[in-house]
């Protein structure tokens, strides 16, 4: 391997270090607050204690209550007084992909989950499930006093199976007026992971405060641990929106508390690494959004969200607001079919690096997603997608080992030159360019090919960690392929590697160790850095991989494997060096035409010579 190339190979692990670095950062941010936005946490959590205190009054009485406790409901709740006390009744709403158990406490889904999907211990995997989690509208007890309707009982109406089996289910919160009601109604349809939500609200203007044009919905999620590694989840879990000019973004819920959006919305989704919570607005554009975020200290929360949502509310005596809410996993070809940008989630490609998620779209994806249609171990995939992608690069790698033996014919030329000019550089580059043009070798021949493959090295770092089907999977030792294959736990903690033993990144350090080693001869061993340089990028990488998927350092385990044997064979029996050598002998006599450019370079390398000359 020549110098340039190994130089471009050094620039390919820089930039890649230096990625892996940025997006950790990005993802990290600032440190977690322990105690932030108490008094907002208090606003949203169920206020029940004084119903519950007049149930259990009520309960004690034979389920009459006394007139001092029907005044302390009528004070405390106003007009929706009727509803403060109830029994929690559920009802369960399931196709083949979701179960959704409602309650009539607050009309809301008191726990979701994913049929198809198994926890990290391999228990149910509830995608919704406590009392945290909530699905409220505020609701006015009188003129000055809101409520929240997650706190007040609701009549359920019985499931009804309507045409194509889709299961209807509404909830309605009556008032002290029977002409007023506020109602909830839930649809799922056979095999989707959506659900119609309608926010259905009748005669509440006379209610509101005259000048009031919205409802507020509030939403509160805690993203429980579904995952091995919940620091994993964690850099993972974050907030995404669309904006009404299809602008994307999105926040981490370890680095930001409060995020307020002023704009319309599309939809506000809560991701977790591999499954997301989503509202998507149907017809009007969600208004004001204000989101605050907090991370437990907890071994079992990922993170949770407080959210409220201005619904715009046009003071109809019979208001509706359809929502769509997505209960499931991350799985591009699934997001992408609802075509409104919710597939933008998923992180194919971030940072300074952004472009490499169209190599994932239009190149990986489609090939990952055709050899699933008839493999179905997916460690078999990932070796046959190994060789797709070292089979699309092999120009690349065939010029540049050319480049590399075309180097190593000029070699003895070169060292005679730097024998020659010893510590004059300027003189010896100047004669080492002249050399490179009368043999017709581009020094620039084995970098630029290293560089041309650093969008596939990036698109995969991108790509594994980020494929939900390679969730569970096991392949060899490793018991799930999205996350790290461990095959010692150390019980401690050492730094800048971690607490395990990565074995496919162990194989992947050892096999880009044997290809520095194999190349070395290449290179420049009176320079230091370019002696070392092959040997130390992998044992800094070690201890960067070992916490990441075991899908990823297999591949590029893998794909150092296939060098190692591609390098043995084009270097021994392809590339014939003796006719490279007579090539270059015949490029030397044939007369060499110079540009402007090259003029004035030598020009200009000329003067300065002349110049150290008279220094000394």
């Amino acid at each position: 391997m020549d110098r340039n190339s190994v130089i471009g190979f050094l620039l390919l692990g820089v930039l890649l270090v230096g990625y892996i670095f940025f997006n950790q950062k990005q993802q990290a941010g600032a440190a977690r607050e322990k105690a932030r936005q108490d008094s907002i946490a208090e606003l949203n959590k169920p206020k029940t204690p004084l119903a519950d205190t007049v149930s259990l009054a009520a309960a004690a009485a034979g389920g009459q209550l006394d007139s001092a406790h029907q005044a302390l409901l009528n004070g405390e709740f106003g007009t929706f007084a009727a509803a403060a006390t109830g029994n929690v009744q559920n009802t369960v709403l399931e196709n083949d992909v979701v179960k959704i158990t409602f309650s009539n406490k607050g009309g809301q889904p008191a726990s979701v989950q994913l049929k198809q999907y198994k926890a990290y211990d391999g228990g149910p995997l509830m995608l919704v499930e406590g009392s945290f989690n909530r699905l409220s509208v505020e609701v006015p007890a009188s003129l000055t006093k809101m409520l929240n309707s997650a706190d007040l009982f609701f009549t359920a109406g019985q499931p009804q199976e309507g045409a194509g089996g889709v299961k209807t289910i509404a909830y309605r919160l009556n008032t002290s007026n029977p002409a007023s009601y506020l109602e909830f109604i839930y649809s799922l349809k056979p095999g989707s992971y959506l659900v119609d939500y309608t926010i259905h609200a009748v005669g509440l203007q006379n209610l509101l405060p005259g000048n009031q044009n919205y409802l507020s919905l509030q939403w509160n999620t805690q993203e429980d641990k579904q995952e091995h590694d919940i620091e994993n989840e964690r850099l993972n879990n974050q907030v995404h929106y669309m904006l009404e000019n299809d602008k994307h973004d999105y926040f981490t819920l370890n680095r930001t508390s409060h995020e307020k959006l002023e704009n319309k919305l599309k939809w506000v989704s809560v991701k977790q690494q591999f499954f997301n919570t989503t509202l998507i607005a149907k017809k009007e554009l969600f208004n004001n959004v204000d989101v605050n975020t907090k991370v437990p200290v907890s071994p079992n929360i990922v993170g949770q969200t407080f959210s409220t949502i201005q619904i715009p509310y046009n003071r109809a005596n019979d208001f509706s607001f359809p929502v769509e809410i997505y209960y499931g996993p991350n799985h591009y070809k699934t997001l992408k079919s609802f075509d409104i940008g919710l597939q933008k989630i998923i992180p194919l490609g971030t940072g300074i690096f952004a472009f490499v998620k169209y190599v994932n779209i239009f190149i990986i994806i489609p090939v990952f997603n055709f050899l699933s249609g008839f493999i179905s171990n997916y460690g078999i995939i990932i070796i046959m997608l190994t060789i797709f992608i070292r089979l699309l690069i092999a120009p690349f790698t065939y010029q540049s080992y050319v480049s590399q033996a075309k180097m190593k014919v000029l070699k003895p030329e070169i060292d005679e030159l730097k024998a020659k000019y010893g510590d004059d550089q300027q003189a010896f580059g100047v004669e080492q360019m002249k050399l490179f043009k009368s043999a017709g070798v581009n020094p620039l021949g084995g970098c630029l090919p290293a560089l041309l493959q650093l969008p596939i090295l990036v698109a995969m770092y991108s790509f594994f960690p980020s494929s939900i089907e390679l969730r569970q999977e096991s392949f060899l030792w490793a018991k799930d392929l999205s996350t790290y294959d461990s095959i010692l736990n150390l019980g401690f903690n050492i730094p800048f590697y971690g607490n395990h033993v990565s074995l496919f990144t162990i194989l992947m350090t050892i096999t880009s160790l044997i290809l520095a080693f194999y190349n070395r001869g290449m290179t420049d061993q009176s320079n230091p850095v370019m002696k070392y340089m092959p040997y130390v990028m992998p044992v800094m990488l070690l201890g960067i991989f070992n916490r990441l998927a075991a899908a990823l350092t297999f591949y590029y385990f893998l794909s150092n494997v296939i060098s190692i044997l591609l390098q043995f064979v084009i270097q021994k029996f392809i590339i014939n060096h003796d006719k490279i050598h007579a090539q270059i002998q015949e490029n030397k006599k044939k007369p060499k035409s110079k540009s402007k450019w090259q003029e004035k370079l030598e020009e200009v390398q000329k003067r300065q010579q002349e110049m150290q000359q008279k220094k000394k």
